[in-house]
């Protein structure tokens, strides 16, 4: 029944706005065309449809909110006027009363708020779908961010989120296709994602560990958080200043460099990305913003660690060789990694998809943002995934978002900007480290208490294998791997002065050449 009064709730929004009209008007064919005039027949509507179109995504509740915030970025993808008016989902998100937040934090602390902040703002400074933000200060006069949890909000997540699932396993049964974007999976990580994000304790983590990652680069700010007024419904931060990203006539205004401040977003995504694994997956312009305070005048403030992305060390490794293979023009080592990987079935042609990769991805190079229509290389990617039934990654569906996040950004600021020829240098140094002596090095200094504990234990877990080994296989055997290991030990020690020798008998001609040159 919740699922079935909810789908009403959304076909009567979809109605009452005129998003069946929006979505018609953009669809050619002729009975497209004669259904839509159908549907306008009694409608009218005062409104233009870039505001219809927040205002029902504002009614659906934080999912489809956010799904408008991610849509604001891709200015390429939407009408002018559309993309203009979602962007104010990012902080003009109706807030709930400031009593009512009062009341939240009072609970959540177990205290009045006079005890707590020596001044507490009732009106939020911004208000977003899972939660709004109260300036204050506290009794030391330090002025903080209070971030207040919407009540109510798991219900709505969990009606939303079932209503995906019943619509997912419906286009998974309905064609191929649908089974290979593996729609389930995909709504599974989202409802972790989102449940995650519910949970503001672990969000205060998520920007404690984001803190410390980035605290020697000094081209981003990550707020402090102050753990003794932390809880899952209210969190208290220090209250960052500056400027959002998205008012870049003001950033120019006061002197800021704005090709820089472009270069510096994708070193930010690509450090986090690939020196870390973990990245900041919520990058809209509303969670970012520019400090022009002296001290810090340029840098990127990051807000909101509600959802943060992870990647493994072969999810690194393997999206780190795919950018090179990528940048190098190797189309062919990228079909390769697609089927090692086990993205397309194994007996897919490494030739045939090589050509289609190169069919691709070759028109869009060495060119500048503002000439790549995104929207075409999407359906050209699209349709060759489909001809080569390449299976999508679930576990990579925040990290692809998040590239458009920053690709987005990326084109408002600098349309001239050349992501590829930014990232690259990059990611190259970052594979030099992961190979030779560097990567030894340091793989070898991680081990290493692991090391310290097992060496002086070998004597005594070799003692216990012998004689285990003797009382399973008898003394036969272990004579047998008696003379096995001094015959190991006669070589390791034939080996060992051969290279004291060697090394005597350098060092042994230096000192003779030395009295060569001294003239003995």
């Amino acid at each position: 029944m919740r699922f079935v009064s909810r789908l009403l709730v959304i076909l009567w929004t979809v109605w009452r706005f005129g998003l069946d009209d929006l979505a018609l008007s953009g669809l050619s064919r002729r009975r497209f065309q004669v259904l839509r005039r159908l549907t306008r027949l009694g409608r009218r509507w005062q409104q233009p449809r870039g505001v219809r179109l927040r205002l029902a995504l504002e009614r659906l509740g934080p999912i489809f909110v956010k799904f408008g915030q991610v849509l604001s970025t891709r200015r390429d993808l939407l009408p002018h006027d559309v993309a203009l008016e979602l962007a104010k989902l990012q902080d003009r998100v109706p807030p709930f009363p400031a009593a009512q937040s009062r009341e939240l934090v009072e609970r959540a602390f177990g205290r009045p708020l006079e005890e707590l902040f020596a001044s507490f703002d009732a009106e939020p400074v911004a208000s977003a779908s899972i939660a709004q933000v109260h300036f204050a200060t506290l009794k030391d006069g330090r002025e903080v961010a209070v971030k207040v949890l919407r009540p109510g909000m798991l219900d709505i997540i969990d009606d939303d989120l079932s209503l995906m699932r019943q619509l997912a396993a419906w286009v998974e049964r309905s064609s191929a296709d649908g089974r290979r974007l593996k729609p389930r999976e995909v709504v599974a990580e989202f409802d972790m994602y989102l449940h995650d994000e519910l949970d503001l304790v672990r969000e205060a983590a998520n920007a404690a560990q984001l803190r410390r990652n980035m605290a020697g680069l000094d081209i981003i700010m990550v707020p402090e958080m102050h753990w003794d007024l932390c809880s899952p419904e209210v969190i208290v931060m220090e209250r960052m200043k500056g400027v959002p990203i998205s008012q870049r006539t003001v950033l120019e205004e006061a002197g800021v460099d704005i090709k820089k401040l472009a270069r510096d977003g994708v070193t930010i995504f690509f450090t986090q990305v690939f020196r870390d694994g973990f990245f900041h997956a919520d990058m809209h312009p509303g969670n970012i913003q520019v400090s022009l305070a002296p001290e810090t005048f340029g840098r990127y403030i990051a807000l909101d660690f509600g959802i943060i992305g992870t990647l493994t060390e072969v999810d690194k490794d393997y999206l780190a060789q795919n950018f090179i293979a990528f940048f190098q023009r190797d189309y062919k080592r990228v079909a390769e990694l697609h089927i090692a990987s086990g993205w397309v079935p194994p007996e897919t042609r490494v030739d045939a998809l090589e050509s289609a990769v190169r069919a691709v991805c070759e028109p869009h190079f060495d060119r500048p943002l503002k000439d790549i229509s995104l929207g075409q290389v999407l359906m050209r990617l699209f349709q060759t995934s489909r001809r080569f039934n390449v299976e999508i990654q679930p576990q990579l569906v925040l990290l692809q978002k998040t590239l458009l996040n920053v690709e987005g950004l990326g084109r408002q600021l600098d349309p001239e900007l050349d992501l590829w020829a930014t990232a690259k240098p990059f990611l190259e140094r970052w594979m030099n480290e992961q190979v030779g002596w560097p990567a030894f090095n340091k793989q070898l200094l991680k081990e290493a208490p692991r090391f310290a504990q097992l060496v002086p234990a070998l004597p005594r877990l070799l003692h216990d294998a012998l004689k285990s080994q003797a009382q399973r296989g008898g003394d036969a055997e272990l004579r047998s791997l008696v003379r096995e290991l001094r015959s190991t030990n006669r070589l390791l020690s034939g080996l060992l002065w051969g290279a004291v020798g060697f090394a005597f008998g350098i060092a042994l001609a230096w000192v003779a050449l030395r009295f060569l040159d001294l003239g003995f």
